[in-house]
């Protein structure tokens, strides 16, 4: 995707402030939240307003517009991640994605995945519940990271996928995928990337880093909502993969309504049933955005106010859990505090919207958040 906008300093945040406007969350709340739930954009509440209007003026006839906005998604999504849109296939979440995934893999000759005891619980769940898969899991020794070392140490001949996440959502290290994927297929296994906490917040490219699989969504970083996730197959694998248990919208031609199953040519074979068509409106309003700005700039503006954040708190005396060089962060920061409940209380009263996980303040700012606002929350801790 190309970036429009500079990528410099002080001139990215002159650039990026205008995009306030567009989040009324910013208007009288701290929104400091994003790794959780994205900041809807004005347009995205006029899409939302725009799917209830074709809806109550057009009825079923509204179905080939909504088909229309799924396609577009699909191709913003494509061009966000850097591949093929007929790769992609839109899902209501990852939890569905992994399913679709999982029923089309074939775990006979070969019966372990390897993962990290740091992923997301919903990847390792997986795996862990299907009858004869063994799921191994690389340990962190610091809580903080993964070392590629520790996912090669546990690929052999039995392992027939390794699955992980970009960025790690409990402490928001950006992993080796490159070194890790090369692991994996030198040792003739596949590999499934998390994007959920990456994309949106720093560039991906998929094609660029040659994994297999990859899903996310565009509930969190790039703030179009619940309802709709995307699963990617990488283009040589479409027609040897076969998923079973699909729904009807996975035909060639869904409005057939053919008794004999036609398999879509494209990603779109994994599809369920109908889909959410809300959060492809609120979804394709808020990539828009994303497209105007430029993934680029959103990661420079990212990088600067982590930085901030981390300077700052560290300057209170305060412990952060964040890897130590900035381009193996991502967009979340974990701090520790003596009271996090009480101090949670204490912002949620001043309208600071963060959260605690593991007994730790996370703050996760977006490109939409300004060094003011970094400096007025590290002022409530002290």
């Amino acid at each position: 995707m190309a970036d429009r906008r500079s990528s410099g300093g002080g001139d990215l945040d002159r650039q990026l402030a205008s995009y306030r406007n567009e989040f009324p969350i910013l208007r009288d709340k701290l929104y400091l939240n994003s790794c959780s739930l994205g900041a809807i954009p004005s347009r995205g509440l006029t899409a939302l307003d725009d799917f209830g209007a074709d809806w109550a003026s057009e009825g079923t006839i509204a179905w080939e517009k909504w088909m229309k906005k799924a396609d577009l998604l699909r191709g913003r999504l494509a061009s966000l991640l850097g591949v093929s849109p007929r790769t992609l296939c839109l899902m209501p979440n990852v939890s569905a994605a992994l399913a679709a995934l999982s029923s089309a893999l074939d775990f006979s000759q070969r019966t372990e995945v390897v993962s990290s005891d740091l992923e997301f619980p919903t990847v390792l769940y997986q795996w862990a519940t299907r009858p004869g898969i063994h799921v191994r899991r690389a340990e962190s020794v610091d809580g903080l990271e993964v070392p590629a070392s520790a996912y090669h140490d546990l690929m052999g001949p039995d392992t027939a996928l390794v699955a992980l996440s970009h960025v790690l959502y409990g402490t928001g290290a950006i992993q080796d995928v490159d070194s890790i994927t090369k692991m994996a297929h030198g040792v003739g296994a596949r590999v499934l990337l998390d994007t959920y906490h990456s994309a949106g917040i720093i560039p991906v490219d998929l094609e660029g880093l040659g994994v297999d699989f990859a899903v996310g969504g565009v509930l969190k970083w790039l703030c179009g909502g619940p309802g709709c996730a995307f699963l990617y197959i990488r283009e040589d694998l479409l027609e040897e993969l076969s998923p079973r248990g699909v729904g009807w919208f996975a035909h060639a031609d869904q409005f057939a309504f053919d008794p004999d199953f036609t398999p879509a040519a494209d990603a779109r074979k994994f599809s369920f049933g109908t889909p959410a068509i809300a959060p492809i409106y609120t979804g394709l309003a808020a990539l828009e955005i994303f497209e105007e700005v430029g993934v680029k700039a959103v990661r420079a503006k990212s990088v600067g106010l982590v930085d901030r954040l981390v300077r700052g708190a560290r300057d209170l005396g305060l412990e952060i859990f964040a890897p130590e060089e900035s381009d193996r962060r991502g967009g979340t920061v974990f701090i520790g505090v003596d009271d996090p409940a009480g101090v949670l209380a204490r912002l949620v009263e001043a309208r600071v919207v963060v959260d605690v996980r593991g007994g730790k303040v996370r703050v996760s700012p977006h490109f939409y958040n300004s060094t003011a606002e970094i400096d007025r929350f590290l002022e409530m801790l002290r």
